[in-house]
């Protein structure tokens, strides 16, 4: 795996700092909820505003009720405390093909010196992930279906390489 900078990366230094307080919140929450209800959503709301407050993000876009039928609380706690990806104006087409064979790749054993990376650092890749946003947001061609495995007109299935990708990303 190379080495994109750090505007690029996910800022998993931020996540980590964050992390333990954001998985507490919810766990209390979860805990109250238990214990009193929380049917007229009060502590609902006062939970999305902290957790907006401490990342400022707009956590309406997570479930913070129903968490157990995803993907556990954990993993949670680490998509709300990732930064968002940002724009990036001046991408290279070096570093827009590293991002795409992260994102192909089927070598999930990367390891890092870090724990917190290690634990998490697959949620940066897979669909809806980190990376996806970050190509989203900077490139006007993302399409999902580039990821994806996808049929042609005689009905055959195919998925687009790495080079593909970049080609049709790059392009626009």
């Amino acid at each position: 795996m190379n080495k994109l900078r750090t505007e690029i990366e996910p800022d998993f230094e931020t996540a980590q700092q964050l992390y333990p307080t954001v998985f507490e919140l919810i766990t209390n929450y979860i805990d109250y909820c238990d214990e009193f209800g929380d049917e007229d959503s009060l502590e609902y709301q006062k939970l999305s505003e902290t957790l907006t407050e401490i990342t400022s993000k707009d956590i309406s876009q997570y479930e913070l009720w129903e968490w157990w039928e995803a993907e556990g609380i954990e993993n949670l706690s680490f998509d709300i405390c990732l930064p968002e990806p940002k724009i990036i104006h001046n991408i290279s087409k070096q570093e827009l093909t590293e991002i795409v064979q992260r994102i192909k790749s089927s070598d999930f054993n990367t390891q890092h010196a870090n724990d917190f990376i290690n634990a998490f650092y697959l949620r940066t890749i897979f669909s809806g992930g980190y990376f996806y946003n970050f190509l989203k947001l900077n490139f006007k061609a993302f399409k999902h279906q580039l990821f994806q495995r996808n049929k042609d007109q005689a009905g055959r299935y195919f998925e687009y390489s790495v080079e593909d990708i970049v080609d049709r990303l790059w392009s626009q």
